[in-house]
């Protein structure tokens, strides 16, 4: 039996560049290894953007479409939306009642957020916990394995720490009547591993993070003459003043963008670069015509599904059938453990 994995996204705006090369293309790749659960991460959106949730239905649809056509797999994969499960706050809510305060607030995720999202008042209860509903996502499919960055690597020791607890407070004693062919020994849930992501980060068109915050990205839907106008926007090697003047490549956002989606012509165009035979914006228009060339699949594929946005229901629908069984029989044994009703 393959081992299961959860990962999800948060439905905040259109898919980027950024989402592809960052998670997209590993999920991909990760549906002929292990039994994938892709998650539409609504309530974890609306954490964040609960002043203004209008738009959250529509991204969901959107980002889903931008999955298909990416080449996630109805027939591989799990595809269904976090909210449709209430299993997932009733996990949740378990979960926060045995979950110290200190943990979060130490998280250094959540400190850093609340630095840096100056925009919107993020110091809510629900901000705070969600690494408590984060781990109930995970654990809810009992997932052993969790892709994940470098980053998010803090959220899921936090994860480990809340089953520990869970499993020292509630254990499975002999002769329960639960079935726990999943579970670590005579623990309910197992401790999720981490699977170390190799992935490509881009920053934005601006040098900064690529945000929706920052306007910064290339959407997975922008139309050519967008894309072409965005690409001439970016920031070139600081250095370079004249066309005269030999470029630095390592110090040029455009030349990361050439190795992740032109690796062959970045070692030509550096060398070009270097001897000042480019400019900045011939580099900018041969880089747009090579983004719209690899955009032009997903952008087809994607095409076809807003035509038959019935099909996309219908994936999500079955995804979400498939996951409320799995999640409504770990919570039926979670109530067993706990003597509840």
């Amino acid at each position: 039996m393959k081992k299961r994995i959860l990962s999800g996204m948060r439905p905040t705006g259109k898919l980027h560049l950024g989402h592809l090369v960052g998670a997209l293309d590993n999920w991909i790749k990760l549906q002929d290894e292990y039994d994938c659960f892709f998650m539409v991460a609504d309530w974890h959106a609306l954490m964040s953007e609960y002043e203004n949730p209008r738009d959250l239905k529509e991204n969901i649809l959107d980002n889903v479409i931008d999955w298909l056509a990416c080449g996630i797999s109805p027939k591989q994969s799990t595809i269904f939306i976090q909210s449709q499960v209430k299993e997932h706050l009733e996990l949740a809510m378990i979960f926060s009642i045995i979950t110290p305060l200190g943990w979060l607030e130490r998280c250094p995720t959540y400190k850093e957020q609340l630095r840096e999202i100056t925009n919107r008042d993020l110091s809510t209860y629900g901000f705070l916990g969600y690494p408590v509903l984060q781990a109930a996502d995970i654990l809810l499919y009992k997932a052993g394995i969790v892709p994940v960055g470098q980053d998010q690597l803090p959220h899921l020791e936090l994860t480990r720490e809340i089953i520990r607890r869970f499993n020292h407070l509630y254990p499975v004693r002999k002769g329960t009547a639960i079935d726990t062919k999943f579970s670590n020994g005579e623990a309910l849930f197992p401790e999720p591993e981490a699977l170390l992501t190799k992935s490509s980060r881009l920053l934005g068109l601006d040098g900064r993070k690529m945000s929706k915050s920052y306007s910064n990205f290339i959407s997975l839907s922008e139309d050519i003459e967008t894309i072409r106008s965005k690409v001439q926007s970016m920031f070139t090697d600081p250095l370079r003043i004249k066309f005269t003047d030999p470029g630095h490549p390592e110090n040029c956002n455009v030349h990361s963008y050439y190795e992740v989606f032109a690796p062959k012509r970045k070692q030509e165009i550096d060398a070009l670069c270097r001897k000042a035979q480019i400019g900045c914006t011939d580099c900018k228009k041969e880089l747009a015509e090579i983004l719209i060339k690899f955009l032009a699949p997903i952008q087809e594929r994607r095409g076809e599904l807003l035509k038959n946005k019935k099909e996309v229901l219908d994936i999500l629908s079955q995804g979400e059938e498939k996951a409320r069984a799995v999640a409504q029989k770990t919570i039926s044994e979670v109530k067993t453990l706990l003597d509840l009703p």
